[in-house]
């Protein structure tokens, strides 16, 4: 197995530190608002990878941290006037709630920064005596960037070269305008917890550094997230946890590629910023995963009408070759399963996978009068599907999915107006309410067994 390591900017034969066993740590949500499609970006990358390592047959421990203490939970909690722990409670539901409808397991362990105060002063306790960290006059304490030599290694950016374009405050404390804060006073009214440097909390980039070794140990296998977290988060978090530790913090850096809306950054100032439970009170979750499956983890992804019709439409090619095929277990030529292998060994080639997903699609639809040959490939291209997240409902319900604003019993009924009209040989009435289905999508088929329906993507 190949991953590509954004440290080495380049693809490495992957090694667990122990062999077999996978440690692995990706940054998760801030727990002020909903979840957007940039998060749900992220979180079935790093879903797929997950999906992936186990069924090569790594044990993993997989940790995905909440930060639920932030100058956003604080500012979000004040203005809708409600306890800091209500808000990002009520937010971590509904999180798990969109994670679930994405099919998007849950991570081995969820640490909260809240309950990880006494590591994170332990650590900053010992950045201060490492001469890494120093106490300003305002009372926060701030990282030495310019003590730490490998700063700017991760993202290939020299200090230097960020010290003459940053922008510095008059009043501001720091001794350098590159030093990040690690622990903040307490504002008056504010949230906080009592520490060496008197009463505040966390800054951001500790709470990472913190929670990670204490879950994984000081140097682990992976750690992942957004795009944008690479510069300052990661690099931040590497400086800290090597100045604390003396190791290596994490050998190979994974990130997940950006999603674009329309071909433009989302935005909630260009209106087109979305949340994934607006998304899916729309869209079958289904196509919105297969949407985010179906580029490299790496690549950008265009979220866009037409990108999802074309997400639906290739599910459908799936579903519908599946419809009516009874999947059993049997003899399938080994090459396939080799090549979806190779495919996703390949710094978890999801395109070339889906590739040979569609290639088995092809032979099923060549083999349908051979119910035991069909049913072989139809397990095989279910087994595989579901090593993506994907093909884990029946044809029938995927395919009467239907986006058409029908529900179930309205359909029915005009399926049965269609029938009498047919009945009583009145074409003309039969063929209208057929036309008017399709119209919103609803395609009827005829058989001997009677009509039935499928949604077809708009």
């Amino acid at each position: 197995m190949q991953i590509y390591n954004t440290l080495t900017r380049q693809k490495e034969v992957f090694a667990p530190i122990d062999a077999g066993n996978v440690r692995m740590y990706v940054c998760g949500m801030t727990v002020y608002d909903y979840c957007h499609l940039g998060h749900a970006r992220m979180l079935v990358a790093f879903d797929v990878i997950t999906r992936w390592l186990r069924a090569s047959g790594y044990g993993l421990t997989y940790v995905r941290n909440i930060t639920d203490v932030d100058d956003k939970i604080l500012v979000r909690a004040r203005d809708n006037n409600e306890p800091i722990n209500a808000l990002t409670e009520r937010m971590i539901d509904a999180m798990h709630e969109d994670e679930r409808r994405l099919g998007v397991l849950p991570p081995d362990q969820e640490p909260r920064a809240t309950a990880h105060i006494d590591d994170i002063t332990a650590m900053i306790e010992t950045l201060i005596e490492r001469g890494y960290a120093y106490q300003a006059d305002n009372g926060d304490v701030f990282y030495r960037v310019r003590r730490f030599e490998r700063y700017g290694a991760l993202n290939n950016r020299n200090p230097d070269d960020m010290r003459s374009g940053a922008r510095v405050d008059i009043d501001q404390a720091k001794e350098d305008p590159l030093d990040f804060v690690l622990w903040k006073s307490a504002t008056p009214g504010e949230a906080s917890w009592p520490s060496p440097w008197g009463e505040g909390r966390p800054g951001w980039h500790i709470e990472c550094s913190a929670m990670s070794t204490c879950c994984l140990g000081n140097t682990f296998d992976i750690h992942g997230g957004g795009p944008d977290l690479a510069f300052p988060h990661h690099e931040n978090e590497i400086a800290q946890s090597e100045a604390a530790t003396g190791q290596k913090y994490v050998n190979t850096w994974m990130h997940a590629g950006a999603l674009r809306v329309d071909n433009e950054k989302m935005s909630k100032s260009l209106g087109n910023f979305f949340t994934v439970r607006d998304v899916l009170k729309e869209h079958d979750p289904e196509v919105v995963r297969y949407l985010l499956v179906a580029s490299h983890y790496r690549s950008a992804i265009n979220y866009a009408p037409d990108t999802l019709k074309d997400a639906r439409r290739s599910l459908e090619r799936f579903y519908n070759a599946l419809d009516g095929v009874e999947a059993i277990q049997g003899n399938v030529d080994d090459d396939y399963a080799t090549r979806f292998t190779r495919a996703m060994d390949d710094d978890f080639n999801t395109p070339e996978a889906l590739a040979v997903m569609f290639e088995l699609v092809r032979e099923i639809n060549r083999h349908r009068d051979d119910a035991v040959q069909a049913g072989a490939l139809a397990h095989e291209l279910i087994r595989l599907g579901n090593l993506l997240g994907l093909l884990e409902r029946s044809p029938g319900d995927f395919l009467q999915g239907a986006s058409s604003g029908l529900d179930d019993e309205e359909i029915a009924r005009q399926i049965e107006a269609r029938n009498a009209a047919r009945r009583n040989r009145d074409f003309a009435e039969a063929d209208r309410i057929r036309d008017a289905l399709a119209e919103q999508g609803i395609i009827l088929k005829d058989s001997r067994e009677g009509t039935t329906w499928v949604s077809e993507s708009r």
